[in-house]
This record gives C-alpha cells, structure tokens and sequence, in this order.
C-alpha cells in the first residue's frame, strides 16, 4: 500500500540555472520529505537532465520502480519570477520522455493497490499520452481515491474552452481538488470561486482546496467552507507552494480517511499546508519542508 503521484518531472530554467521541477514531482517531493512511501509516474529521461531528475527524486526518498526508463530527451520549462516572486512558464515539450504515458508500461492498479492517486499539471491535458493517462486513472479510481491538480498553464493550452473541458473531465473522476485562486479566474472567468467549487462538489467531489497565495487556503465540502490565514514569511519565490498543499492534503487523506476532511479536522489540515507552503516560499526553487520543520512553524517560534 502507497501513494502514488503521476504526472511530470521537468526541468526548470530559472536565472541562476537548471534545477529540478515540474508540479507533481514536487508534490511527490513533499510527500517524500514528510516520510511518506510515494511512487512517482512518469517517464524519465537517459540524458543528463533525466539522471539529475532521477538522483533528485531517489534522494529525497521517492520510489522509482514504477516510471519508464526513456531515451526521449526531459521537457524543460523555462521559469520568469515577477517582482512578487510570482513564476510563469514556457515549456519544451513535444517529443519528450516526460509525456511518454501509455498503457504498455502504466502500472496496474489491481496488482499494487495504491492507497490514493495524485495527478495533474501538464499530463492531464496534453496528447496524445492523457488520452492513455485517463482510461488508466478510471482504473486506478475504482480502488482508490484521485487528487486532482489542474495547475493551469495557458502558455500550453491558450483556448480556454478546452482547457475546461479537460480540466472537468478529470474533475468528473477525482475525489479532491487542489486548485488556486489563479487558476479558477482564468478558467471560470466571471465566475465566484464558491460557485465553481460547490458545483464540484454538487457533482461528486468530496473536497475543494482553494490555494490564494498570501491570503491563505479554503476548502469548502458538503458541510461548508473552512478558511485559514497565510503564514507571514519573506518570499524567495512560489514555485512548488501550491504542490506541497497538495502533499500535505494527500498525507490528511491518509491519517484521517477522507470523509473525515471537515470542520476542525481540514481547519488543522489547511492550516499544516500553509505552514508548509510558507517554507517552499522561503526557498528558491521548489524546496518542499522536511516533516521536523513543520512543528516550528506551526508553533511559531
């Protein structure tokens, strides 16, 4: 039993150089970090930006044995930071390992029985691999719960009608969805975002975690809306915040069971993952907390 996190692992181009990235990985990062059993799906490059990815992940204590092995070179995303330490993204990406989702290889859900599936970002709306990557997630969804993080990139897909498409496809099959502020104004422009998440939630979902930088997370669920505040801290940059919330609702999922996220409980839980993602803040790069950091922040000391 363990969690599994499918999506890519990329490499970022920030200013100061390469570093390792791409939203699930960091998520599967997190996770890792926290002391969790994670399995990272995805295909993994043979060059050099590939080995770096892959000595990252291990070295963070994420499992391996279920990505490919791929001679197709990584995707790249070349990272810009506004003044706020806000990133934007232009990725490389036809062609690549870090899409390369089929079923010959996606592994079989019956014979490992994952606990809960975490997926999103890029994967799940780029072709041809998601049309593979879905019909595998159905299968992965009859025995265990899907997070869902859409983590828009209009860069990627600038229609905005496919992009929902997409996004309410996964949403139709997923559990959770982590989603920010952001990305809900791009893709439901107009719209309130309690009105996009109680739609969801009308629809299937058992909990929405809106992320909404340094103002903080709400979740809201059947039962209502639960609101906690950001952590103050001095940001480097953003990137990976958003995926470590993402880690520690996944690691709640866990301890609690699902059907436990409400009231007091996700109150504790959205307000772990904003101590959480205030560290990443602090960091450059996508530098997820380790588990003995947490209590410190949380205490405020």
């Amino acid at each position: 039993m363990s969690i599994w996190v499918c999506g890519e692992v990329l490499i970022d181009i920030l200013h100061s150089g390469p570093v390792v990235g791409g939203g699930p990985a960091n998520t599967a990062k997190a996770l890792a970090r926290l002391g969790h059993d994670v399995h990272f799906i995805d295909g993994i490059s043979s060059d050099a930006y590939g080995q770096s990815a892959r000595a990252e992940l291990l070295n963070d204590g994420v499992n391996l044995d279920l990505a490919l092995a791929s001679d197709k070179p990584t995707c790249t995303a070349t990272v810009s930071l506004d003044d706020a330490g806000g990133a934007s993204y232009e990725f490389l990406i036809d062609g690549t390992a870090t899409f390369d989702f089929a079923a010959s290889w996606l592994p079989d859900p019956y014979r490992y029985q994952p606990q809960v599936l975490h997926i999103g970002t890029l994967v799940t709306v780029i072709e041809p691999g998601v049309s593979a990557l879905y019909d595998w997630a159905m299968s992965v969804a009859e025995l265990a719960p899907i997070v869902f993080d859409p983590n828009i990139r209009p860069s990627v897909m600038p229609d905005r009608d496919l992009y929902e498409a997409a996004v309410e496809k996964w949403a139709a099959l997923s559990a959770v969805i982590k989603v920010s502020d952001d990305d809900l104004a791009w893709l439901f422009p107009g719209q309130a975002i309690e009105d996009v998440a109680n739609r969801w939630i009308n629809d299937g979902v058992f909990l929405v975690v809106v992320t909404r930088g340094a103002n903080g997370l709400v979740g809201y669920t059947a039962d209502g809306r639960v609101e906690v505040r950001g952590v103050k801290v001095d940001v480097v940059d953003t990137v990976g915040a958003g995926d470590t919330v993402g880690a520690i609702v996944v690691e709640a999922m866990l301890a609690h069971g699902l059907v436990e996220l409400r009231g007091d409980i996700l109150r504790g839980v959205l307000t772990r993952a904003a101590a959480a993602a205030a560290i990443t803040c602090s960091r450059k790069g996508a530098q997820p907390p380790y588990k003995h950091e947490l209590p410190m922040i949380e205490a405020g000391k």
